[in-house]
């Protein structure tokens, strides 16, 4: 399902920039253009979320691009994803840079689009979060966000919370609660069980309900890995043929 995320995708090579926008367009409003130039009127017309652009093209290039946007109070905040050749990322640009994340060329384009969607998913939480309730309660459904996604984002964003999420499964609703503390869980709850095997327990839905807390706290630390930790064991005890049925087939490599 796509987000609320708007993303301005920029790329001189029609065959690039075709490929990810059909990629991408699961992720969130995308919006496209082949050059700087036009990139730069876009932005300026239609505010993106996330600027993704290549680094070398005739005339304006992607890095003068970027310094032009941040240079404007009112795009000075696009998140910008930068695809360069890796040549390009150590002499030229630096880490300094005001640049969420880097492509390195030659990519895969399933590689490129599961890190985009990291940042995607991230600035999607941060778009509900502002328009949470005011009892500091953020409400949502796993259709729109489900739990590997939700613990992603909440990691990236350095969140401290409660997390509870819960479904109907047979006239019984199920609950799990977990913790986190700048980004990292800390305590999980899934009825008895607790710790990491909670966390194992629910990454796999996709439905039901979800709620953050931004207040919530527990003393309790129950959980043995770090968030990313969690994740990639979580990710290896489920079904790959299942999580990935959608995304089955020869990967793509660009590089232009």
């Amino acid at each position: 399902m796509a987000s609320n995320v708007k993303i301005l995708l920029v790329d001189d090579n029609p065959m690039v920039l075709g490929m990810l926008q059909q990629a991408l367009s699961a992720l969130g409003e995308v919006t496209v253009a082949t050059d700087a130039a036009d990139a730069l009127l876009k932005a300026v017309d239609d505010l993106p979320d996330v600027l993704i652009s290549d680094y070398r093209m005739p005339g304006m290039d992607g890095r003068q691009l970027l310094e032009k946007l941040k240079s404007r109070p009112a795009t000075a905040r696009i998140a910008v994803i930068l695809m360069a050749s890796k040549a390009d990322i150590s002499e030229r640009l630096s880490m300094q840079d005001p640049i969420e994340d880097y492509l390195e060329k030659p990519f895969f384009l399933k590689d490129a689009t599961h890190k985009i969607k990291r940042v995607v998913d991230r600035i999607a939480l941060e778009k509900l979060s502002k328009a949470a309730s005011t009892d500091g309660i953020l409400r949502g459904s796993l259709s729109q966000m489900n739990v590997i996604d939700l613990v992603q984002s909440l990691e990236m964003g350095r969140k401290s919370c409660l997390l509870t999420m819960t479904k109907s499964n047979n006239n019984n609703e199920e609950k799990c609660e977990i913790y986190f503390s700048q980004g990292q869980v800390k305590h999980a709850a899934y009825g008895p069980i607790t710790g990491d095997e909670a966390v194992f327990k629910v990454l796999r839905w996709t439905e039901g309900n979800f709620q953050i807390d931004f207040n919530g706290k527990s003393s309790q630390e129950t959980t043995t890995l770090n968030t990313q930790g969690l994740l990639m064991e979580g990710l290896r005890l489920l079904d790959e043929s299942q999580r990935d049925a959608a995304a089955e087939g020869e990967d793509v490599l660009l590089d232009t």
